[in-house]
C-alpha cells in the first residue's frame, strides 16, 4: 500500500489551453510513476489540475521536468511530497444542491459553514447551471445526510436559496419514476377554478380550493362542494379550459430529457380526467389518474363518478404506478404543492415541494421555490449543458443565455 511519504501531489494552475493535461503526463511518464488520484477543474477558462502520483527515485529530476512544463505553458505549479493520500472518503456521503436566483456568496458561505458544523467535508464542487438560475452541487462526506438535510432546510429560506440534500447511493443512477401533481405544479393555476369561471362561481371555488390546499378542510368534502357548483355547465367548456391551460416553464424539457434516460412519468391529480388524460398524451407521460366528472346529455351534473383521488389516493396511485412500471418505491420522486400531496411526498423516495404552501415545505424532503420545473434535473446530477447538448442533437434550439 502506498503511504503519504511515497507520494507527490502536483497542482497546476493557470489559463486553460489544449494540451495541458497531455504535457504534464508526458513529463510524469518519463519518470515511470503511477497515478494514484487525479482531479481537474475548469472555471471561466482557468484550470486547476491536481495529480497524486507515486514518488520516483529521483524526485528532484521529476520536479524539474514538471516545472519546465509549467513554465512552457505559462502556468503555476506546486509540488508537495508526502502530503497526499488515497484513503476512501468518509462515511455520511451526500449530494447537496444549492439553487439561487441569484446565488450570493454569503449564502454559499453560510451553507459551507453549516456543513463544517456537522463535521462534514466538501470533497467536490460542480456547477450544474448558470442560467436562468445558478445551481451548484457539493459532494459532502463525514456528515449524516438526514441531519444535514434538516439543518440546511431550516436555513434555506432565510438565505433566499433552495437546498436539496440527498444521500449518495446507486439510486441516483437508476431509472426512476417521477409522479407529479397537476394543478399549480405541472400547470399554472387550478383547473376547477377555470371551469368555475364559466359558471360564475370562480371566487367561491377559489376560496374552498385554497382552504383545502392549506389542509384546513377535508379534500373530498371540498371537491364535492366545488363540483356541485358546476352543475348544468355545458361539457364543451372542458375543452375550452384545456385550450387555455399554461404548462409551467421547464415541464416539457423535464419530461423530454428524462425520457431519453429511460425515466417514467405519471401525473396524479385531484382534478379531472378530461384534462389530465389529454395532458399525459400531449407531454408523453406514461400514467395518469384523476377524478371523473359525471356528464349527462352534454352537461355536468355536479357529481364525481367513482372514488375521489384525495390525499391517500395520491399515495396509493404512486405505489401502484411504481409496481406496474417495475420501479422500486425508493426510486420514485413525487412533486406537489398542496396538503393533498403530503402522503404522496412522504411515500416517495424523494419528495419535492414545488412552490408549495408552508405546510408542505415543512415536511417535504426538499423544496423548490423557483418557476422552472426542469430545475429538478439539477437535483439528479444533470447539468444545464448536458440538457442543451441533448436537445441540440435533436435539432431543438435553446435561446442563448445572457453573457
Amino acid at each position: 500500500m502506498t503511504t503519504p511519504a511515497d507520494t507527490l501531489l502536483i497542482t497546476l494552475t493557470g489559463k486553460d489551453r489544449p494540451g495541458v493535461t497531455s504535457a504534464i503526463f508526458g513529463a510524469l511518464a518519463g519518470a515511470g510513476v503511477n497515478v494514484i488520484d487525479l482531479e481537474q477543474i475548469l472555471l471561466r477558462r482557468r484550470l486547476i489540475l491536481g495529480v497524486l502520483v507515486t514518488a520516483p527515485r529521483d524526485v528532484k529530476k521529476l520536479c524539474k521536468a514538471v516545472e519546465k512544463v509549467a513554465a512552457d505553458l505559462a502556468m503555476a505549479v506546486e509540488i508537495e511530497q508526502g502530503t497526499g493520500d488515497n484513503r476512501p472518503r468518509r462515511e455520511g456521503r451526500s449530494h447537496v444542491t444549492v439553487i439561487g436566483t441569484p446565488l450570493k456568496a454569503s449564502a454559499m458561505g453560510a451553507i459551507a459553514g453549516r456543513i463544517a458544523d456537522l463535521g462534514g467535508n466538501i470533497d467536490r464542487i460542480e456547477r450544474m447551471a448558470r442560467y436562468p438560475v445558478t445551481a451548484i452541487e457539493l459532494d459532502v462526506s463525514g456528515a449524516d445526510p438526514m441531519a444535514l438535510r434538516r439543518l440546511l432546510a431550516r436555513d434555506a429560506r432565510s438565505l433566499s436559496v433552495d437546498v436539496a440534500v440527498q444521500p449518495a447511493s446507486l439510486l441516483r443512477h437508476a431509472v426512476r419514476l417521477i409522479v407529479m401533481d397537476v394543478d399549480s405544479t405541472l400547470i399554472q393555476g387550478e383547473v376547477i377554478e377555470m371551469i368555475a369561471a364559466h359558471a360564475g362561481f370562480e371566487a367561491e371555488v377559489a376560496t374552498i380550493t385554497e382552504a383545502a390546499m392549506r389542509g384546513e378542510i377535508d379534500f373530498e368534502e371540498s371537491l364535492r362542494a366545488r363540483v356541485k357548483l358546476l352543475a348544468g355547465l355545458d361539457a364543451e367548456v372542458l375543452d375550452q379550459v384545456y385550450d387555455s391551460i399554461v404548462i409551467n416553464p421547464g415541464a416539457r424539457t423535464l419530461v423530454r430529457t428524462l425520457r431519453r434516460l429511460g425515466y417514467r412519468f405519471a401525473i396524479v391529480s385531484g382534478g379531472f380526467t378530461h384534462i389530465t388524460d389529454r395532458l399525459a398524451a400531449e407531454l408523453g407521460i406514461h400514467r395518469a389518474r384523476a377524478n371523473t366528472l359525471e356528464i349527462v346529455d352534454g352537461r355536468l351534473t355536479g357529481n364525481v363518478i367513482g372514488d375521489v383521488v384525495d390525499r391517500a389516493g395520491k399515495a396509493k396511485a404512486l405505489r401502484e404506478f411504481a409496481a406496474d412500471l417495475g420501479v422500486p418505491v425508493a426510486a420514485t420522486i413525487a412533486i406537489g404543492d398542496g396538503a393533498n400531496d403530503l402522503d404522496m411526498l412522504e411515500a416517495a423516495g424523494l419528495g419535492i415541494a414545488y412552490n408549495a404552501r408552508p405546510v408542505v415545505r415543512e415536511v417535504a424532503d426538499t423544496s423548490l421555490n423557483i418557476p422552472y420545473l426542469d430545475a429538478i434535473m439539477y437535483l439528479l446530477g444533470i447539468s444545464r449543458e448536458e440538457i442543451e447538448a441533448a436537445d441540440a442533437a435533436e435539432g431543438i434550439v435553446t435561446p442563448a443565455p445572457p453573457v
